[in-house]
């Protein structure tokens, strides 16, 4: 497994996020499914990039119960202006993608 790069965890967590609420394992377990295991997000990764998103207004955690009586989970939800930065880096990587392509494959288009 390969460890998530330090630009790219904030744009999968906001994706993740952006799909349906979730809370830290349940990001990490579904980072990791939907890569395939080939990202590895790890807590001292993930909480950090919690924290910078909450605080820049993207996302939003609240303290929900926990199905069957257990802990309450802190669940994230993606905020209006976290949206708009989801599209915005969204744009920004599919630029990165295809002037990354354009530069390994010749012939590919830019």
């Amino acid at each position: 497994m390969t460890p998530l790069k330090s630009g790219t965890v904030d744009l999968v967590i906001l994706a993740a996020v952006g799909e349906q609420p979730r809370y830290g394992l349940e990001l990490v377990q579904h980072i990791n499914a939907r890569s395939g295991g080939l990202f590895e997000l790890s807590e001292g990764s993930l909480y950090p990039a919690l924290l910078r998103l909450s605080k820049a207004d993207w996302i939003v955690g609240d303290w929900q119960p926990t199905p069957g009586g257990g802990s309450p989970r802190k669940v994230y939800t993606l905020t209006d202006s976290g949206a708009k930065e989801l599209e915005r880096r969204k744009g920004e990587w599919s630029r990165l993608q295809s002037a990354v392509n354009a530069l390994l494959w010749r012939g590919a288009p830019a």
